[in-house]
């Protein structure tokens, strides 16, 4: 039976609603294969999904994916963000270092 997936849809690039750019968050990309991510990519039709994931060091609280409708894009900067994304802005993650 399939899992179901919390996202969120985000502007990003913004300071005003609906005028950035959308971009959807699934919360909790946990035990999702590549090929999972990519179908749930194109199904949203965004520009980019992202993916939280647990992290892999333990100076990082998780990290993440991207991908696009056609594949996964390399990430900007660093995996392994020091922020949780609920926080209330989510357009400034601090990167692990």
């Amino acid at each position: 039976m399939p899992r179901t997936r919390s996202f969120a849809q985000v502007d990003v690039f913004s300071t005003s609603p609906c005028s950035g750019n959308p971009v959807a968050v699934v919360l909790d990309g946990t035990d999702l294969s590549d090929e999972e991510m990519q179908r749930l990519a194109r199904w949203t039709n965004l520009s980019e999904t992202t993916f939280v994931l647990p992290p892999t060091v333990p100076e990082a609280d998780y990290r993440l994916r991207i991908f696009t409708p056609g594949g996964e894009l390399p990430f900007a900067g660093r995996r392994r963000a020091r922020r949780r994304p609920s926080e209330p802005d989510r357009r400034r993650i601090r990167h692990h270092a």
